[in-house]
């Protein structure tokens, strides 16, 4: 039986108009943003995939809630009601609110590196590397192989390579590891699943050797559906159980909620230990607000809390997943290079081989983000060179993957606008070969893709 439609899981009650551009406007946007699709206002932008953190639609329940918030500046209700949810879904014991999942990282990277560490972890991500090499620590790529080509099918590219952690353990020594960062999903590598039973490989190994491990829980439950869908074992279990599994096999965990949450700012550090609770809860107050808010309103921590119901729930998940599979599918059988498998919150397009006359210092990705958002309004983001940054001695990292991330919200878009972004990535493609690369005239000093400069060669 041939594989049958899927509908988004819910009807529209409200719409914000979207404003249409000519190429001429965008040409001038673009040029007055140095070619950084992060610097274009949102009014200049048509669709807009440049992320889906805090971008995502809430549901009417969630608004409601919104009017239940508990504005007290201590021991808000709103607050119990998602240390409850966490306890429930994610299993950890203790909970300290933050305005987003950076503010966990912080958190965590001051409580537990030290100057001179390693921190292991499958593939960096940009803000969790920053917070844990200013706390002094290096952070050490332990995933697959896999993980760095494009054209890979393995259904699990987020995993750890086992013999890459036991021989950084064997050089580094267990003490100068503070602990293992795992993410699920990777993001830098496509949106890629670790799968269960590495996960529980990994907590064993990091076990036996007395080191702790913390989940970047971002999207932890968008791998509970590629768990689901791809591992033996798991297809009659509910996202909730396998959620609460992948957890069990953690210490801890930063989170964003403004992705899998639907919400539009928050996020928590969620831990088991009561010694590294009782100095987060301390420090948090320094960096974030009381512990019973953490620099969000109550009326955010209550979103937050339905969001995690809400977000278990299969026909969400599928719906989501589903309108991302739809445009990598249509854009691989167009013979466009994206990375593969289509990870889970976006679709990786290849500028390597986009554009194969420029050079990574002529920014391909960064290039294709500039000329998507040209052709038709749309913004997306650069994931290569760019995002790596420079190391500790101004080298510039050179990722194997130089990608650009069609990120799409939750709720937000419908199959009109799959269907324009599709038609867009071709005409690019279509004229990829007339393409120059740019130049990078502006360089901040921390994440420099948010407000590099460029101009075209």
């Amino acid at each position: 039986m041939p594989k049958r439609s899927w509908a988004e899981p819910f009807k529209i009650k409200m719409v914000e108009p979207l404003r249409m551009t000519t190429r001429a406007e965008r040409e001038k946007a673009l040029i007055e943003a140095g070619f950084n699709t992060f610097l274009l206002r949102s009014d200049d932008v048509y669709i807009d995939l440049l992320t889906d953190s805090g971008t995502s639609a809430m549901s009417d329940s969630q608004w409601a809630g919104m009017m239940l918030g508990d504005e007290a500046y201590a021991g808000s209700r709103n607050f119990f009601n998602l240390e409850a949810a966490v306890q429930k879904y994610y299993g950890y014991k203790h909970l300290v609110p933050t305005h987003q999942g950076r503010g966990a990282e912080h958190l965590l990277s001051t409580i537990l590196i030290k100057p001179g560490d390693v921190v292991p972890g499958n593939m960096y991500f940009t803000t969790t590397r920053a917070h844990q090499e200013r706390a002094g620590g290096t952070f050490v790529d332990i995933i697959i192989d896999e993980a760095h080509d494009p054209s890979s099918l393995h259904p699990f590219k987020g995993n750890v390579d086992l013999g890459k952690l036991e021989a950084i353990i064997a050089k580094a020594g267990a003490k100068k590891i503070p602990y293992v960062s795992i993410a699920a999903t990777v993001n830098m590598a496509g949106g890629q699943p670790i799968s269960m039973a590495n996960l529980r490989a990994v907590r064993e190994l990091t076990k036996r050797h007395g080191i702790r491990l913390f989940l970047d829980a971002t999207r932890a439950m968008e791998n509970a559906w590629f768990i689901k869908q791809r591992e033996t074992g798991y297809a009659d279990k509910t996202l909730a159980e396998i959620l609460l599994e992948t957890c069990s096999y953690s210490d801890g965990c930063t989170m964003s909620g403004k992705k899998d949450l639907l919400v539009n700012i928050g996020g928590f550090l969620a831990l088991n230990d009561w010694d590294i609770f009782e100095e987060a809860r301390n420090l948090v107050v320094l960096f974030e607000g009381l512990h019973t808010y953490g620099g969000l309103a109550g009326r955010d921590l209550e979103a937050m809390a339905r969001g995690i119901v809400e977000a278990v729930q299969e026909d969400h998940m599928r719906a989501r997943i589903g309108q991302v599979e739809y445009v990598g599918d249509h854009l691989k059988a167009l013979g466009i290079p994206i990375v593969l498998p289509i990870g889970g919150h976006a679709v990786f397009l290849d500028a390597k081989q986009f554009f194969p006359q420029l050079d990574q210092l002529q920014f391909p990705a960064q290039t294709l983000a500039a000329e998507l958002y040209l052709d038709s309004g749309i913004r997306s983001m650069e994931r290569g060179i760019v995002s790596a940054g420079r190391d500790k001695n101004g080298e510039h990292h050179r990722p194997k993957l130089e990608l650009v991330r069609l990120t799409f919200p939750r709720r937000v878009y419908t199959q009109a606008h799959c269907d324009v972004t599709i038609e867009s990535v071709q005409a690019v493609w279509e004229n990829r070969k007339t393409v120059r690369g740019l130049e990078m005239i502006y360089e901040p000093k921390h994440l420099r893709f948010f407000q590099a400069r460029f101009k075209r060669l």
